[in-house]
């Protein structure tokens, strides 16, 4: 059986971000798909799921990303706007129900991109209060 374009692997949340990672405040927006022959932007429907999708950007927290880019953009579909349950900036979360589809960029390098079901307060951060 072939994988088909856009197939989405399931993965640990730990596997992506082992030291964690935290939000970039107000840094959730809903995804927006643009159709080329009406040049028109139009709220993104997950094609799985027919919910809507939200742009949600993290920094990675790992240290051996020191003097790297740490800026990941996680894809979540969800009815409404999710909104950070502790409300702080910089509030480290834990995605729910990841998953992963590997692509090739414009570049010809091999790239991710990350989805989720959701996210909560991280659990070292609820330890920590």
């Amino acid at each position: 059986m072939a994988l088909k374009g856009g197939s989405r692997f399931s993965i640990r949340f730990e596997d992506v971000f082992p030291a964690g990672c935290v939000l970039v405040p107000d840094s959730i927006v809903e995804a927006q798909d643009y159709n080329e022959a009406t040049k028109a932007r139009t709220p993104a429907l997950d094609k799985l799921t027919g919910q809507r999708v939200w742009t949600v950007r993290v920094l990675d927290m790992d240290p051996d990303l020191a003097g790297r880019a740490r800026e990941v953009a996680v894809k979540v579909s969800a009815p409404v706007q999710p909104v950070p349950d502790n409300g702080a900036p910089f509030a480290p979360v834990e995605f729910e129900g990841m998953t992963v589809t590997p692509y090739v960029g414009p570049t010809g390098r091999l790239a991710y991109s990350y989805r989720a079901t959701g996210f909560k307060s991280s659990t070292a951060a609820r330890k920590a209060a």
